[in-house]
């Protein structure tokens, strides 16, 4: 018997409240997880609403079809997100999607789950990756990569500053056996960390840049957000849930650049706001989850929501 793994989905009411703003419109889910935010999104929809769910995990896609498989207004594509544009071509809706819900990072059920390799805090293999069924495993990864390799990793993303002294005693215990489970490198990266962050496990910052690396995540965010700004019908939204301070400034970044509009018009020649060619406008400030729900889902204390309108 498979174990269940809980899983609480953050911002649950004000994601759903922001992104469904037509009952009869079309909705993408991009990170589908174990639905939760589908769940509350379909109930929103009237019988000519569609939701498509798209999510890298096996596991999340049986959960999908569980949970939803007899629903004609829902449908599950299993790939990343950053293949959005596909999704909707072959379904010929490009231009007419009415909102796009992302929420990123990484699942509680993948990191609950040993045999996932995500955690430090369990022993399991060293995998990391969303999609089991393709790509390097960080085992591989951490086994093959080189000390100038893994350092860069964990200082860019995990901005870990002793990135150096735990990238040299990776390859110093590797030499010795190759490390292939998730305790043996949670030891070796503690052991290398000088200084401990207080309330943070030595190996929080480094786990987190191994996994943003096996699974592209930045990258990923990055392609998404160009298509899903192609994707959507005027008025359409986008709604970005961000975890950490590298996938939130990129999301900011990406709003505020297609807020703003052309920086480069000729100087000294009148322009009216409609040459700016600006095609977003933010919705209200970022949100962060309430003390509340911080209170009831430690997890969701990083959470940064974003909100913008495509003009």
């Amino acid at each position: 018997m498979s174990q269940e793994f809980n899983h609480i989905t953050v911002m649950l009411n004000e994601a759903v409240e922001a992104l469904v703003t037509d009952p009869d419109g079309f909705y993408i889910d991009g990170t589908f997880g174990r639905g939760g935010h589908s769940s509350l999104i379909l109930s929103k929809l009237s019988e000519k609403g569609r939701l498509l769910g798209i999510d890298k995990d096996p596991m999340a896609i049986a959960e999908a079809q569980r949970r939803f498989g007899d629903d004609p207004r829902f449908s599950i594509e299993h790939g990343a997100f950053s293949e959005i544009e596909s999704f909707v071509a072959k379904r010929e809706l490009v231009g007419q999607v009415t909102g796009v819900l992302l929420d990123l990072g990484v699942s509680s059920p993948q990191l609950d789950d040993p045999s996932r390799g995500f955690s430090f805090q369990y022993d399991g293999p060293l995998d990391m990756r969303m999609n089991t069924t393709s790509g390097e495993s960080a085992a591989e990864w951490i086994n093959r990569a080189s000390e100038s390799e893994i350092a860069d990793v964990l200082f860019h993303y995990g901005e870990e500053r002793f990135s150096r002294r735990m990238a040299k005693a990776v390859v110093a215990e590797r030499q010795k056996s190759p490390i292939m489970t998730t305790a043996r490198l949670a030891s070796i990266i503690t052991d290398a960390n000088p200084r401990w962050e207080k309330g943070k496990n030595p190996a929080t910052r480094a786990f987190q840049g191994i996994r943003i690396h096996i699974n592209r995540e930045l990258d990923e965010i990055e392609t998404c957000l160009d298509q899903t700004l192609e994707l959507l019908a005027p008025q359409g939204r986008m709604v970005v849930i961000s975890f950490h301070s590298l996938e939130d400034r990129i999301v900011k970044r990406f709003i505020r650049r297609h807020v703003k509009g052309d920086e480069h018009l000729p100087s000294g020649v009148p322009f009216t706001q409609s040459m700016l060619n600006q095609r977003l406008k933010g919705l209200g400030k970022a949100i962060k989850a309430s003390a509340a729900e911080v209170d009831a889902n430690p997890r969701s204390r990083s959470a940064v929501m974003r909100v913008a309108e495509k003009c």
